[in-house]
């Protein structure tokens, strides 16, 4: 079509007849003058001015080059800059230049579709329609390629600078946490892996564009559609066919890929790990359960414990083997027969007659936690027994997204039928049954409870680790947390009957009664699993709207979208910081365990006699 053509008559001139064989289709024209839309091309007196291979403004040498280079929506590449920069800022976590590289150039590729999805939905009102047509009329020809060369350049120097403030920022969180510090210099490498990271997204967004119009463009052809249906169609048959093959190819063959090499390491033992020959373990010849079965994590469980002596030294009294009680995922097939073995376990080691039964639920591998089972048996001198079960052997993150059903149903099964045999047991004979669950753990072992009277009726205590933002609750709990308490310390009802903290300053405020059965939830102001939630894409959360944990920069804040993918970039660093931030609590699990009861006569020395040898 050459230039002028389908442009409507000046006023007041006459029109020039068409013969019927050159009417113009009114669709292909519409289409036609939106690519034009699209491709930043404007129509000024008889000429087309583009940024672009033909721009009047460029070299001739340089014109040929610029063809190829891939156009830009100015409203997404606004948008996406500005969420590429606020990634920058500090989240709860200390991230490398990779990962923030990897944050940053989602959040950019986010920011940039909605840009595109903004301004779609805005051209297409009559009002601002209105607007663009006299803002492209008035502006001079020259300001186009202008406009584009001061946007480019301002969101390179933007990058830059936020670059720089944000290697500051991560030293401050850093150091926080007592970590290393990032140079500036190895901090800017996150720049080129934010470009490439959001240049692949954006390329694969535009991917399914191309999809979506060629299913539309055959739509109207073969179909004879009309061209707005064709395009509505053809757009959400694209985006049916990606979702079907990234969930066939990519999802479901990275999971069998993930069952396969999860699966192999577990049943592979920890190297050094051998089967225990003491009856009062799980996998030792006089066992009901076979070693085999047990999986690598159930493996080191029922192997580890302190030594005799410790336990002595602990509690300063003669010292009992301590009972660990295990059944693996291949142990029995489901989880009600799994939690018959585990009680079958539990009568053939004589568990009912120890001072302290603890009921576990793991998280997803089926890992407990060392210090956790090591704290409980020092406090009482090995007059315990521990008893867990395995429902999965993949890792808690990935078991959080395939899995989580299967923990919540493991908890409830083993807390049932272990509750229901002491509860057959006369009152006076019962040993102090304590429940515990760290991370998905404690997903899973709060599904056993209908509500917080009634894990206070039905157990001795309860200590929660770490839980997910997603554990109901907790949620529950903390929603509805006194007025004026702290979303990261809340206080429910006075603290009366469950208190939340890291350390036993923070269990032993406020200073009022705490009556037993007590609750205890673990939590660090740092810890994402804590506080990650898909809300976090549209809802400011009301821990950032209080004063920060001191683990936890001041500059942090809350922004739509960017937020969401920092926190959960985050989720993928949360064990490796030191323990006492994120997700790690060893050295807090003591006060944990002493908040719900100690042996008579247990006295301040004693604590700091059992914190030393597990810090040691």
């Amino acid at each position: 079509m050459a230039d002028g053509e389908g442009r409507p008559a000046s006023r007041g001139a006459t029109p020039v007849p068409v013969a019927p064989h050159e009417e113009l289709d009114t669709e292909f024209q519409a289409e036609f003058e939106e690519e034009l839309d699209h491709h930043h091309l404007w129509h000024r007196d008889g000429q087309r001015h583009q940024f672009g291979g033909d721009s009047p403004l460029l070299p001739p040498r340089l014109a040929p080059w610029v063809r190829y280079v891939p156009r830009a929506h100015p409203a997404g590449v606004v948008l996406g800059t500005a969420f590429g920069l606020i990634s920058l800022t500090p989240s709860l976590i200390p991230r490398d230049y990779l990962f923030q590289g990897l944050a940053t150039g989602i959040s950019g590729a986010l920011g940039y579709a909605l840009g595109v999805a903004i301004a779609w939905l805005l051209a297409r009102t009559a009002r601002w329609t209105d607007v663009t047509d006299r803002v492209h009329r008035a502006q001079p020809v020259w300001l186009t390629p202008g406009a584009w060369v001061v946007l480019v350049l301002t969101a390179a120097v933007s990058l830059l600078g936020i670059l720089l403030a944000g290697a500051a920022w991560q030293r401050q969180v850093a150091g926080l946490m007592g970590l290393e510090q990032p140079t500036t210099d190895g901090w800017l490498r996150a720049g080129p892996v934010a470009l490439v990271v959001a240049g692949v997204l954006v390329g694969f967004g535009r991917g399914v564009r191309w999809l979506a119009a060629r299913v539309a463009d055959l739509l109207r052809r073969r179909v004879h559609l009309p061209r707005r249906v064709a395009a509505i169609a053809g757009t959400l048959l694209a985006l049916l066919l990606v979702v079907a093959v990234i969930d066939t190819v990519v999802v479901r063959t990275g999971l069998r890929v993930a069952d396969s090499v999860f699966g192999a390491a577990n049943d592979q033992p920890y190297p050094g790990v051998v089967a225990p020959t003491s009856p009062l373990r799980s996998g030792s010849p006089a066992s009901l359960v076979r070693w085999e079965t047990i999986g690598r994590e159930g493996q080191s469980f029922v192997t580890g414990g302190r030594p005799p002596g410790e336990l002595a030294t602990a509690s300063g009294r003669p010292p009992l083997a301590p009972i660990r009680a295990y059944a693996g995922l291949l142990s029995a097939p489901g989880p009600t027969e799994r939690a018959a073995l585990a009680v079958a376990e539990l009568e053939r080691t004589g568990a009912f007659d120890r001072a302290v039964l603890a009921v576990v639920t793991t998280t997803g591998t089926g890992w407990i936690d060392a210090p956790s089972a090591d704290a409980l048996e020092l406090v009482w001198g090995g007059d315990t027994a521990i008893v867990a079960t395995q429902y999965s052997y993949l890792p808690s993150w990935l078991s959080f997204v395939v899995d989580r059903t299967r923990a919540e149903a493991e908890g409830r099964a083993l807390f049932d039928a272990v509750h229901a045999r002491v509860d057959r047991m006369p009152p006076d004979r019962r040993p102090r049954l304590l429940v515990f669950g760290e991370s998905l753990g404690s997903q899973g072992s709060e599904a056993a409870f209908t509500s917080l009277e009634d894990a206070r009726t039905q157990s001795d205590g309860v200590l929660w680790v770490g839980p997910p933002h997603s554990n109901p609750l907790h949620s529950a709990l903390t929603a509805r947390r006194d007025p004026g308490s702290r979303a990261i310390l809340p206080v429910v009802d006075g603290g009366r009957e469950v208190r939340f903290g890291s350390t036993a300053a923070d269990l032993a405020r406020p200073p009022a009664p705490w009556d037993a059965p007590r609750v205890v939830y673990l939590q660090h102001a740092s810890d994402p699993v804590v506080w990650w939630s898909p809300t976090l894409l549209w809802s400011r959360p009301a821990w950032l709207t209080e004063p920060p944990g001191p683990d936890v920069s001041p500059t942090m804040d809350w922004y739509p979208v960017v937020t969401f993918w920092q926190v959960t970039i985050d989720l993928t660093n949360s064990l490796s910081v030191p323990d006492g931030d994120g997700h790690v609590y060893r050295g807090s699990v003591l006060d944990g365990w002493l908040a719900l009861g100690t042996p008579p006569g247990w006295t301040h020395a004693d604590t700091t006699r059992v914190g030393g040898i597990l810090g040691g």
